[in-house]
């Protein structure tokens, strides 16, 4: 289905996309997503994200005016970086 926002509010079957980003500082994945405002949080691993986005999407929706609810696909996109050394001296 297309990815049709409806004012502040999403469409049935619109696909919400959330990035995951690795903090290697705060040691926490962060997540936010551009399709559905107000999705931002954070946790310690990938697991933990996964459970706390359903509550999250559920809160920042809001739609209890529907009869009989809507499914809303949702991906997660997790990306890390990190430095290897290359050569001799590599640990």
């Amino acid at each position: 289905m297309a990815a049709i926002p409806s004012g502040d509010r999403l469409k049935m079957g619109h696909l919400i996309v959330v990035r995951a980003t690795w903090d290697s500082e705060a040691e926490v994945w962060t997540a936010e997503s551009t399709d559905l405002p107000g999705l931002v949080t954070e946790a310690a691993s990938l697991d933990e994200l996964d459970a706390k986005l359903p509550d999250l999407i559920r809160d920042l929706l809001d739609r209890d005016d529907m009869e009989g609810g809507f499914d809303v696909p949702v991906e997660v996109i997790a990306s890390f970086s990190k430095t290897i050394r290359i050569g001799a001296k590599a640990a």
